[in-house]
């Protein structure tokens, strides 16, 4: 008896655990004629997940309570490569997901990601809002998926390790270092005489704790928010991709609302990444010193030659060949010459 109390508790427990933490609950809601589910792979805190839950709100308030948003934090659905595989299928509706991991599946959309492509977001927004973002838009609406006008903010990634600070090039020699599953990423790092490990976000905490990995690669709002300090000693200030998150919705899910409610939701969706957008920056902004009192070290980097050795290796020639002269002009419109 004692058995079968405990196995029915821990089945609550897992349906709770499952649960959607942003889910927008109301009477209205509960009686939502159409009930949508978005899932991401970032923390409960992290800027994605506050503006998503406002977006959730105003989408179900707009709408008179027709449309139900849940939202699924922190992989809750699985991770990036089965919840783009759901989404593709309409089990998921909506999905965030970075241009270089939807790479696997829509190889042109990973362009934004080239290394030392972006200084700044004076050429980052220009160029995604711009003539990139629409090119990596109509390859993605080629297929059973689409995207949202405004692409979200992930931020200019930056290379943690346990072992060693990373200043020049030579420093990645023989480092194990976690990058997401996309063959840019693991390209990119080759070329740096890294040896890249594949691992998906739910599972860098525990890769790096267990040294499994010595090192990883994000923006600070994610080291921060997913706590990767804890289990890293060095920050090197790299800035080698600016990477964002692409709002990906299910095309014949999509499909089904009508035209008033699609504008609803288009708008909510686009301003929420707007404002998501200014709370990143903001966030980059005071994040070094809140990581430093937690005990991360930081240093610069001679960027220079970090881009001379991608220029070297063969790097950007061989993706100039791979995404072809229309794209590569497109990004060099915004990034300058990079070859």
């Amino acid at each position: 008896m004692q058995s079968t109390k405990r196995r029915s508790f821990l089945r609550s427990l897992s349906l709770v655990a499952a649960a959607p933490v942003f889910s927008v609950i109301s009477r209205e809601a509960r009686a939502a004629e159409f009930t949508l589910r978005y899932a991401n792979n970032l923390p409960v805190t992290h800027p994605m997940n506050v503006r998503a839950r406002e977006m959730a709100a105003r989408v179900l308030k707009e709408s008179n309570g027709r449309v139900q948003i849940l939202v699924f934090p922190n992989n809750a659905l699985g991770s990036d490569t089965d919840t783009l595989s759901q989404l593709r299928a309409g089990a998921v509706d909506f999905f965030t997901l970075s241009p270089l991991i939807l790479g696997t599946f829509i190889p042109d959309a990973q362009i934004s990601g080239i290394g030392f492509a972006f200084s700044d977001y004076g050429s980052v927004w220009p160029a995604l809002d711009g003539d990139l973002g629409a090119w990596v838009r109509a390859r993605i609406g080629a297929t059973s998926i689409f995207a949202f006008e405004r692409i979200w903010d992930g931020g200019f990634r930056q290379i943690t390790t346990a072992s060693k600070p990373v200043a020049q090039p030579k420093d990645l020699q023989g480092v194990k270092l976690r990058v997401p599953p996309s063959p840019l990423w693991t390209s990119m790092f080759q070329d740096f005489g890294a040896a890249p490990a594949s691992v998906n976000f739910a599972e860098v905490y525990s890769a790096l704790q267990t040294h499994v990995v010595d090192g990883q690669e994000n923006p600070l709002s994610i080291i921060y928010t997913g706590k990767l300090y804890e289990v890293q000693k060095y920050c090197s200030l790299t800035s080698h991709m600016w990477d964002g998150f692409w709002f990906l919705g299910n095309k014949a899910s999509f499909a089904r609302l009508p035209a008033d409610l699609q504008a609803i939701v288009r708008n909510a969706v686009n301003d929420a990444g707007m404002k998501q957008r200014a709370d990143v920056a903001q966030l980059d902004r005071t994040l070094r010193t809140q990581l430093e009192a937690a005990g991360l070290r930081f240093n610069e980097v001679d960027k220079a030659a970090f881009r001379q050795q991608l220029r070297t290796s063969g790097f950007y020639a061989e993706w100039q060949k791979k995404f072809g002269p229309q794209a590569w002009a497109l990004l060099e419109k915004y990034s300058g010459q990079l070859g």
